[in-house]
């Protein structure tokens, strides 16, 4: 690991995080490849229980607003994720597909939730890519405009409604204190309303 860089995994926090293809090079310039992407990631919200609040899917690098886990932990979801998408776009590719790591930023209050899940929908605008985030078919904004639903599945107030309607009520697992560790002050990771 680098010199200065520390992760604060499981502590029951949401992350941002980033990562980028091996040289910044554009793997996911095509929808094909976007498409790709997002499969893998709903097949490891899935298999890992890990709750999606948003993403965006840039022609060489991902954000992602996350939390940690219920199954496995954050590295090792973020490892399936990354090996499930080069085995499918660069099997037997001369270079790695991704760069070696990736970018994780404890999302400890509400204000840095909504700074990142902005900053993830406003990229592809940033970048000039599209005009509006709207335009931009592979991230989580359609979703929080209107609901709808797309290649992975987003928790926002949407999905909880949802679920609310299909009778499904989400159980919470209480860990003891010892296993849960939370500096004081911190934010308990629930997303705004």
């Amino acid at each position: 690991m680098p010199w200065g860089l520390k992760r604060f995994q499981q502590t029951r926090q949401l992350h941002f995080l980033t990562f980028s293809c091996y040289h910044r090079q554009p793997k996911f310039g095509t929808a094909a490849s976007r498409q790709t992407f997002e499969s893998a990631l709903e097949q490891v919200r899935r298999n890992y229980d890990l709750c999606v609040y948003g993403y965006v899917v840039m022609p060489e690098h991902e954000h992602m607003l996350v939390n940690e886990p219920e199954r496995g932990t954050l590295a090792q979801a973020m490892q399936s994720l990354k090996q499930s998408v080069a085995r499918r776009l660069a099997l037997r590719a001369p270079d790695p597909f991704w760069q070696a790591r990736y970018y994780d930023f404890n999302v400890w209050s509400e204000r840095k939730f909504v700074e990142k899940l902005r900053y993830i929908h406003r990229n592809p605008v940033a970048r000039g890519l599209v005009a509006r985030p709207e335009d931009w078919p592979w991230s989580s904004y359609r979703h929080y405009v209107s609901g709808e639903l797309g290649a992975v599945e987003i928790e926002s107030q949407w999905t909880a409604r949802q679920r609310e309607r299909a009778g499904i009520f989400p159980t919470v697992r209480l860990r003891p204190p010892a296993e849960n560790p939370r500096p004081s002050g911190a934010w308990t990771g629930h997303p705004p309303e």
